[in-house]
């Protein structure tokens, strides 16, 4: 029987395939200049980089350079890392150029790919930023790709935490930047609030290749970035005032307890001028006087504080400081605070130390950043399970790269269990049964917590295990990069070490090639990684983020997620 669906499948192709069978005929042109780049000496290549600029100067297309300019980088790429970018990386590199998503797999080099469109993108001297997940990767890759910007004739430079202003002006006047999107968002605001051009750190937003975009502009987008300050200190005026308006009566103020607001009747306003004017603090004698609008905003939150909100019910005290109720949950909210004074106020009513005021000076959020570059583009191994997400928010499409070589990772079926019991103990066992043989495992979680709690349960084992749950970027980037040795076993949350390969056989860094290469083989004999999660994720895309880690490159490996059976 015919199979409507393949007969249309052979004509009707998916936007990614059509895409694809575009860009062949490019990575077909850029192949051709191969021949050529191989007899130029070193010294050309930044001597053709200056003729191009000169070409775009007078008019010329990027688009028309991208087979010249692309097998440039290609050499360079060969002579300076030892790496060749394969077809594939040729096409990611199109696309980010195209300002398009690239879903390209882990380990199929996307930060290889990202130099090229970086490398044809700041022939126009406007400045090229790509963004990382973590200050230590745009270090990292600064440091790498840099071999072969400057190889070319290109300056590359990178913004990290802690740097001096000066410092990042002149990072941000090479031709090529790497940074966070969080320290390019706060450059920008910070940015906004000086005084002179000159003052200013950026230089423009012109093109933007965002590494791991889905982390970057969908996971961290959610909270927006703010700029905050302290405000003078009125610690005595909200003292004076609570103490004063515990002065006035019941008849001098009407309370709406639903929509939790108050109110000074007349009798109210004539009892507060004639006792703040005794107190010498009311100016003109006029309580709505606009020299008085302060203190009409303290008094209404000295009112509030001392009628509506209640101790016990709203807020604790504890350790000396006052604590948020949830009043949904009932559960204490530790360093949440009541805004626009009126936590001080409640500070106040309870006589314990006030603390200063925070004001807002700058805000935005990166869905507005990114908007501002000319061009935008990014590429990570999951964006088409939110590719509509994308599509909607930043106009940008993503098309899937084949891998280089087939994946033969074998992912295997969910193991569901009735009670978390069943559930850990069979993790445990499995984790028993594969360390004994020495393949190396990456345990999956959730979070913190339960990275602790498998931790403890192998502990009782007594098997040797790392957990990963820290903040510092260049351990967890140390830690994951040998996840592929033999024994290896590491318990982390679900996004740690992304940016970084996981290579069977450890860290060929710390190898001479020979024993790295016999180490690779006996663990692809192993079977790879195995890629244990312990639970579903919030997402499908985090789950396959998960499951990348294992099978870059055609290499063997495994998954499974063990899940609780639903009620």
């Amino acid at each position: 029987m015919l199979n409507i669906g393949n007969i249309i499948g052979k004509f009707i192709k998916n936007s990614s395939q059509r895409e694809l069978d575009r860009l062949k005929s490019i990575v077909e042109q850029i192949n051709a200049w191969e021949s050529k780049t191989k007899i130029m000496s070193d010294e050309t290549f930044p001597a053709k980089t200056a003729e191009i600029i000169s070409k775009i100067k007078s008019g010329i297309s990027l688009e028309s350079l991208i087979p010249e300019t692309f097998a440039y980088v290609r050499e360079a790429s060969k002579r300076t890392l030892g790496e060749r970018h394969y077809d594939v990386q040729l096409m990611g590199g199109i696309i980010l150029h195209q300002g398009k998503i690239a879903e390209m797999k882990t380990g199929e080099g996307k930060t290889l790919a990202i130099a090229l469109a970086a490398y044809l993108n700041a022939l126009s001297m406007k400045g090229v930023h790509i963004v990382t997940v973590n200050d230590y990767l745009a270090k990292r890759d600064c440091e790498n790709m840099g071999k072969i910007y400057k190889f070319l004739g290109l300056t590359c430079g990178y913004i990290n935490n802690g740097q001096s202003d000066d410092e990042r002006k002149k990072n941000y006047n090479y031709n090529i930047t790497y940074a966070t999107n969080s320290e390019l968002g706060f450059d920008y605001l910070r940015d906004n609030m000086k005084f002179s051009e000159e003052s200013k750190v950026q230089r423009g937003h012109n093109f933007a290749i965002v590494d791991e975009i889905d982390s970057c502009l969908i996971d961290e987008a959610r909270t927006p970035l703010v700029i905050s300050g302290a405000v003078e200190d009125k610690s005595s005026q909200y003292i004076a005032i609570d103490k004063l308006i515990k002065n006035l009566k019941n008849d001098d103020f009407e309370i709406d307890e639903k929509d939790k607001n108050i109110l000074l009747t007349n009798k109210g306003v004539d009892s507060v001028e004639k006792i703040f004017s005794n107190a010498g603090i009311l100016k003109n004698n006029n309580f709505y006087d606009p020299e008085n609008l302060n203190l009409v905003h303290l008094v209404n939150q000295a009112l509030k504080a001392n009628h509506l909100f209640e101790l016990g019910k709203d807020y604790i005290l504890k350790e000396g400081e006052v604590v948020i109720i949830d009043e949904q949950t009932g559960r204490q909210l530790p360093g949440r605070r009541f805004g626009d004074g009126l936590h001080q106020s409640i500070e106040a009513k309870e006589r314990v130390d006030i603390q200063s005021e925070n004001q807002t000076l700058a805000s935005i959020t990166y869905q507005n950043y990114f908007k501002l570059y000319s061009k935008l583009a990014g590429c990570t191994g999951t964006a088409l399970t939110e590719s509509q997400e994308f599509f909607e928010i930043y106009n940008l499409p993503v098309v899937e790269i084949p891998t280089n070589k087939k994946m033969i990772r074998k992912d295997w079926n969910d193991q569901i269990f009735r009670t978390i019991k069943e559930k850990d103990s069979s993790i445990i066992n499995k984790i028993v049964e594969l360390n004994s043989k020495g393949q190396p495992i990456l345990v999956f979680t959730s979070s913190v917590n339960k990275s602790e709690h498998y931790s403890e349960l192998l502990k009782k084992k007594g098997i040797k295990h790392e957990i990963l749950n820290a903040k510092n970027h260049e351990r967890e980037a140390e830690i994951i990069a040998d996840a592929g040795k033999k024994k290896s076993l590491i318990i982390t949350t679900s996004i740690s070490g992304r940016g970084v390969d996981i290579k069977l056989g450890g860290n060929p860094n710390k190898l001479d090639n020979n024993q790295y290469l016999k180490n690779k083989e006996e663990i692809k004999s192993l079977g790879g990684l195995f890629v244990i999660g312990t639970e579903r994720m919030e997402s499908r895309r985090v789950d396959n983020q998960a499951r990348g880690r294992s099978g870059r490159q055609g290499d063997e490996g495994n998954s499974i997620f063990s899940i609780l059976q639903r009620p």
